[in-house]
């Protein structure tokens, strides 16, 4: 479903101030692998998104999505195949826009837009569907601007909209990060219920190391534009932070706490 075969990302090249980001890296993803990504910064984890999303082009490498090589394609060409969301709740969703109108926009992704009204009734039904697995009352309120909800709300409707219309990778940056912990843990676990519910394949970068053990079904761990450990489904159950903790220190060479390796 995703594969990156020898990655490597340089910014400012032949400046004194040329930084290596992703360094040779390989991954591969099958269909339905969600995988969690830790490290610290500066370890190429939002590099590596923006990379398999077309933001950046790679100086090295091939980018493989679905069985199509899409290394030189442009982001908005892979819209239809990456779904993202941001640490930022403004990032993913337009404010001026309603809800419905969101929706419309996400849901109508991929597919071939005439000139007819972009919500119909029957639309509205369905979004109103959609938004009840949400469990915030969205669906009562597809005629209020989206600039008028929460952080929470927004970044829950994002998540919907970067899911509902499967694409091939779905790409989560930090996406709780800017959350409350009441509101992140409600999106902590839209997100597992969403990539269950329509079989995606993800890959979520995420400081909280417990989060990253307790989702999905695989984790690496990043270090200086590589990645220097892959934690599979099996050995993920019995891994701790306190572990993750103990394998960053041996990569470093000196003993480390959560917070050295969170912030």
């Amino acid at each position: 479903m995703l594969q990156l075969e020898n990655i490597t990302k340089r910014f400012f090249a032949g400046t004194v101030n040329e930084r290596t980001a992703l360094d040779g890296l390989n991954l591969k993803l099958g269909e339905g692998d969600f995988v969690t990504v830790i490290g610290s910064n500066g370890a190429g984890k939002s590099t590596l998104l923006n990379v398999i999303s077309g933001r950046y082009t790679p100086d090295e490498g091939q980018v493989t999505i679905d069985g199509r090589r899409v290394t030189r394609q442009a982001e908005h060409r892979r819209a239809s195949r990456v779904g993202r969301v941001f640490q930022d709740p403004m990032a993913g969703t337009s404010p001026h826009l309603t809800i419905e109108e969101n929706l419309a926009i996400a849901f109508g992704r991929g597919q071939r837009r005439g000139l007819g009204l972009a919500v119909t009734g029957s639309k509205r039904e369905v979004f109103r569907e959609e938004l009840k697995s949400l469990e915030l009352g969205l669906e009562n309120r597809l005629q209020m601007r989206v600039g008028m909800l929460s952080g929470g709300q927004r970044q829950a409707l994002s998540l919907l909209m970067a899911t509902y219309a499967k694409p091939a990778i779905l790409l989560l940056d930090e996406h709780t990060a800017a959350l409350d912990p009441s509101r992140a843990e409600l999106i902590t676990r839209l997100t597992g219920e969403q990539v269950a519910r329509h079989h995606l394949t993800a890959l979520m970068v995420t400081h909280n190391m417990q989060q990253a053990i307790e989702l999905g079904n695989r984790l690496i761990m990043m270090h200086e534009g590589r990645i220097v450990l892959d934690v599979d489904e099996k050995a993920k159950k019995n891994t701790t932070p306190e572990h993750l903790l103990e394998e960053f220190g041996k990569i470093k060479g000196a003993t480390l706490s959560d917070r050295t390796l969170l912030d």
